[in-house]
Order: structure tokens, then C-alpha cells, then sequence
């Protein structure tokens, strides 16, 4: 929020991604008492106040805002990528969520971008990634399966280079003097089979799970219910 005095407001909101939305939030702050004007800019993801603070409050208005359904930023849009390069200023690694257009700057500033599917297309363009899915929970879904698959790699290269180092030198005849040697057939088949490992070593990140926030009364319960590649 900004400017809250003289009965003047401006609060940036998350997560309109259409006229509509920043219509709604418009009319819930025009019920107010109070308020003697509202707009609410969709581009920069701002709405501006102005109402009588004998009547009404910042704490009220934000309120409103959450009760149309969107949420209250606690900076406004143009003061995301300063934060975020804030942060990096201290030697941290950032990642940034996103899917309205004054979060395309913060997104390309931070070290990983992320768009939710239903972001607009420049901010699709600046990310790093986009989820599938419009839900936060996707963010952790991804996370995992990075963790997953650079893993696989890494186990992939390893045994690919200690299969090739074993292998190489039998099939140059280095172990000959002493009478092994390795058949031409036998060479094709292991060849063959290497392929088969590392592709077996990778088919297990088609069964990872979506990670589902489940609320339970006193407690919180993370569930897998669904592919995360489906």
C-alpha cells in the first residue's frame, strides 16, 4: 500500500488476469462507505482510492479486495523487480511467480521465472518456466521433477562412462596377453544394453506425482493423486 493519507489509497492486487476481474474488484470497492472513487487498473495491477477516512480504513478496503476474491500485494507492481534484485543483493537465489503483466520485469530479474498457464504472452515470454496449470501447488510439482531429472542424468552419465571405461579398452584387445577377449556379437549386445539401462533409469519420472495440498482439520497432508506429466 501506498499514500494513506488525506483518504488516498493506492494498493497494488494479485492475480486479475482479465477486465472482469479488474471490474469486480472495482464494484466491491465502489459498495464501500466511504468511497468517493475507485479505479482499477488491469495493466498495472493497481487500484487507486479515494474515500473519506472518518468512514473507512486502509485495513477495510484491502479487506474488500480479498473478499472479491483477489489478493492485496504488500508492494505495488513496479516495485517487484526492486525487491527481488534486493534480494539477490544478498546473496540469495530467487524465484519469482507470476502471471500479470507488471510481473514480467520481476520474473526476467529473478534467477527462475515462473508463469502460470494462465499468464498473458510477455509474461509466458520472460519466465523461465511456465506450469501447466493455473495452482501454486504446480511450483512444488516442478521443483521435483528438476530434482528428479537432473539426478537421472547425473546417475545416467556416470554409469555411461563407467560402462564405456570398462568396456573400451577390452574391445582394443588391452586385456589379450592374458586371453580375454571380446566378441564382436558380444560387443553389439552390450552396446544394446547400455541404451536399455539409461532408458530404464529414466522411465521411473513418467510415474512421478503431482504434489495436492490437502487440508485436514489440525492438520495439513501433502497427497499424490495425479501424474504430474498428465
Amino acid at each position: 500500500m501506498d499514500d494513506k493519507t488525506g483518504g488516498h489509497l493506492e494498493i497494488g492486487i494479485d492475480g486479475m488476469t482479465c477486465a472482469s476481474c479488474s471490474a469486480r474488484v472495482e464494484r466491491a470497492l465502489g459498495k464501500l462507505p466511504g468511497v468517493t472513487s475507485a479505479n482499477v487498473n488491469l495493466a498495472t495491477e493497481r487500484a487507486e482510492v479515494l474515500f473519506d477516512p472518518q468512514q473507512l480504513d486502509a485495513a477495510r478496503i484491502a479487506e474488500a479486495i480479498r473478499e472479491s476474491g483477489y489478493t492485496p500485494a504488500e508492494v505495488l507492481p513496479q516495485d517487484k523487480a526492486k525487491v527481488v534484485t534486493q534480494l539477490q543483493e544478498q546473496c540469495r537465489r530467487v524465484a519469482f511467480i507470476g502471471d500479470g503483466i507488471n510481473d514480467a520485469p520481476a520474473l526476467a530479474q529473478a534467477n527462475v521465472g515462473i508463469a502460470l498457464a494462465s499468464g498473458t504472452d510477455i509474461v509466458i515470454e520472460a519466465a523461465d518456466v511456465t506450469l501447466s496449470r493455473r495452482q501454486l501447488g504446480e511450483v512444488v510439482t516442478a521443483l521435483t521433477a528438476a530434482r528428479r531429472t537432473l539426478s537421472n542424468i547425473r546417475g545416467n552419465l556416470f554409469w555411461a562412462f563407467f560402462y564405456n571405461i570398462l568396456l573400451i579398452p577390452v574391445a582394443a584387445g588391452v586385456a589379450a596377453p592374458i586371453g580375454i577377449h571380446l566378441n564382436p556379437m558380444v560387443a553389439g549386445v552390450a552396446m544394446g544394453l547400455s541404451s536399455v539401462f539409461v532408458l530404464s533409469n529414466s522411465l521411473p519420472l513418467k510415474r512421478l506425482k503431482a504434489y495436492v495440498p490437502t487440508v485436514t482439520p489440525g492438520a495439513v497432508q501433502n497427497t499424490a493423486l495425479e501424474p504430474a506429466h498428465s
